[in-house]
């Protein structure tokens, strides 16, 4: 600066909590001091768009044949990074009001946010409008050259060292329009004068700025931010890059979802469901969320608040020009803007898997098969049941296979003539669930049940509670009172038909059974729901067979609850145990066969407690059927010759 325009220079104290603010940048914050970009390229924005603005209106500007862009500069050797726009600069007062006292009322609170120890919380910075002064945490020096968009308005140059005062001078008379900021970088952060640092802090924050961001010539930000874009300018190939892009991925995308709204509040968002689930794999998602851009400027690349907890496969973005910049995590959910935005954009995105599991059932499948275990957790999402519910695919008894799907929907539809209710069974697979005696009635009736295998899946089931005023129910909590008024006929064997014995002797027979097993079983009651089992437990009302396995697992030192055994009147054991029991109630024949009987309902119900004596059962009963074998295989001469013996 020349000796004359020396004397000219004006100097100007910064206020206490400014210098307070300034102290706290210079000394106490180190991480994520590349947020600084970030702030003087969001700045350059501003008035870059401000510039644009007054153009499109018709209003003259200086220099009118300046293009709309960002250069940054580095000097490795001057320890110098150096950033110029073509924006509408500043007149004396604004440099005044801009740097040196807008951030009065925001400072108080940054500072109070600061002292309740969250001096690393990047997003702080800026939320008070105190944007510019995170300069300070990389540069021990700053220079600003200004020129006003008014062709009437001369140039002019702020310096400052952080250290309590600014002063503001002239600038050279042949500045052009907008505003060059020099910041001499202190020596231990160098690294802001290295190409790929500062390149990095582009595309972390700032890629998609709608102006040429251009780094020692080389513009940086070439990916274009086509989510402002209206669909019908979008080509499948530009949103596969995209994706690619956004997500880190190397394959496309399974499907998107694009949305614009302008009213009540205007956004932009852009969704994609990835092919694969890298949680299937094993691997946990450590980049949960979308980027939340506002103003074209990211300010945050793994927002985990905006798509609920079920929704976490998904990426993409979301911008609103309605949001503050760098809105915390913490008022996230407080904002008003916010809560609307996420309630539209969650709605909207189901209302979009909808349209693919209608129009492009195969992709839906993929869909289901990568991200239904996820999904499933959205059950408890009260706002959006009725779309989640309608989302949800199971296999069932009436599928053709273990891989068919369908959904509730076409279950309610083929529901048989008076059925009330919505039957699931859960199980580890198809072959255990055809097999457990509970579906026996079901099978008999010809009453279509979901197959769940997954143990979100006892959550997500009485999570909704109903569908379409449908109950939802386990097949072993049924009341089989229900089941009677279904028409269908129970089928069963012509012998069991004739081999029937009075109700009264199988009452008794349970009673004794009850008594045999004590403790062990709630109840012992004759079955109305089985047609090939002997017996089966069934748990008493409000909690399935699984779940009771399921809060086990939590909870390993609860011992489950004694459940109803049931018997089959009709079944040939059963019979059988029957006729022992009137010839004598206490033969040990009889003790021995119910609690193998037992031992071997409690391993087809999967709560067996103690494996070792169900072993021990099953020995002597195998080792007393091959003595009886042995026995009747014996000829007459060699018994005779044992009792000589």
């Amino acid at each position: 600066m020349s000796p004359k325009a020396k004397k000219q220079a004006d100097s100007y104290e910064f206020q206490a909590e400014v210098r307070q603010l300034l102290d706290i940048l210079t000394h106490s914050l180190y991480t994520h001091r590349d947020v600084f970009i970030r702030e003087l390229v969001s700045n350059a924005t501003d008035a870059l768009d401000k510039a644009r603005f007054k153009s499109v209106k018709g209003e003259e500007l200086c220099d009118p044949d300046l293009d709309f862009e960002i250069n940054i500069a580095l000097d490795k050797d001057k320890r110098t990074f150096t950033i110029s726009d073509t924006g509408v600069g500043m007149t004396k007062e604004e440099l005044i009001e801009n740097i040196g006292t807008i951030a009065k009322s925001g400072t108080s609170e940054f500072v109070k946010q600061l002292a309740k120890g969250k001096k690393d919380d990047i997003n702080l910075i800026g939320r008070f409008g105190v944007g510019f002064y995170s300069v300070f945490m990389a540069g021990e020096r700053v220079e600003i050259t200004t020129k006003s968009a008014d062709k009437n308005e001369p140039s002019y140059i702020w310096k400052s060292d952080g250290q309590g005062s600014f002063e503001i001078a002239p600038g050279p008379k042949d500045a052009k329009r907008g505003t060059t900021i020099n910041v001499f970088l202190r020596k231990d952060a160098e690294e802001f004068a290295e190409k790929y640092q500062v390149q990095n802090a582009i595309e972390k924050y700032s890629n998609f700025i709608p102006f040429p961001i251009k780094l020692d010539g080389e513009q940086i930000n070439k990916v274009s931010a086509i989510w402002r874009e209206p669909k019908s300018n979008i080509k499948e190939e530009q949103y596969n890059e995209f994706y690619k892009f956004i997500a880190h991925q190397q394959d496309d995308a399974l499907t998107w979802m694009h949305l614009s709204a302008d009213a009540p509040i205007q956004f932009h968002a852009l969704l994609f469901v990835p092919k694969t689930n890298l949680e299937l794999l094993g691997f946990e998602a450590h980049d949960d969320g979308i980027s939340l851009f506002v103003r074209r400027v990211m300010v945050d690349s793994h927002d985990s608040e905006i798509l609920p907890k079920y929704l976490r496969f998904v990426r993409g973005v979301l911008e609103s020009d309605d949001l503050p910049l760098n809105i915390s995590r913490e008022t996230l959910q407080e904002n008003p803007h916010m809560f609307k935005i996420k309630s539209t954009v969650v709605s909207k995105f189901l209302s979009h898997l909808q349209d693919v599991a209608k129009n492009e059932p195969d992709t839906y499948n993929e869909f289901w098969k990568q991200h239904g275990r996820i999904f499933k957790e959205g059950y408890n999402d009260y706002t959006n049941k009725d779309k989640v519910a309608d989302l949800l695919r199971f296999n069932s008894s009436k599928c053709t296979d273990k891989d068919e799907l369908i959904s509730l929907e076409t279950y309610v539809d083929r529901m048989k003539e008076k059925q009330e209710e919505i039957y699931y069974l859960s199980g580890p697979d198809r072959d255990a669930l055809e097999s457990n005696p509970n579906m026996e009635i079901f099978k008999a009736k010809d009453i279509e049940v979901l197959y769940c295998y997954d143990p979100i899946d006892e959550f997500a089931l009485p999570g909704l509670f109903d569908y379409k005023g449908k109950k939802i129910i386990s097949a072993d909590q049924v009341d089989v009172s229900k089941l009677d008024k279904i028409p269908g006929e129970k089928k069963e064997d012509k012998k069991q038909k004739k081999a029937k014995k009075e109700d009264k002797v199988l009452d008794n027979l349970a009673r004794r059974i009850k008594d045999i097993l004590g403790d062990k079983v709630e109840d012992v009651k004759l079955s109305e729901r089985l047609v090939d089992s002997p017996a089966v437990l069934v748990g008493q009302a409000g909690m399935s067979s699984q779940m009771e396995k399921i809060m086990q697992i939590y909870n390993q030192d609860a011992k489950p609850k004694p459940k109803i055994m049931e018997i089959n009147k009709s079944h040939p054991l059963i019979l059988n145990l029957a006729d022992i029991y009137e010839k004598d109630v206490n033969d040990p024949v009889l003790t021995k066969a119910v609690n193998n009987l037992f031992n071997s309902v409690l391993l087809i119900d999967g709560t067996i407690l103690d494996p070792h004596q169900m072993a021990s059962g099953i020995q002597d009963t195998v080792a007393e059927m091959v003595n009886l074998y042995l026995h009747e295989e014996e000829t007459p001469q060699e018994e005779e010759k044992k009792e000589e013996k």
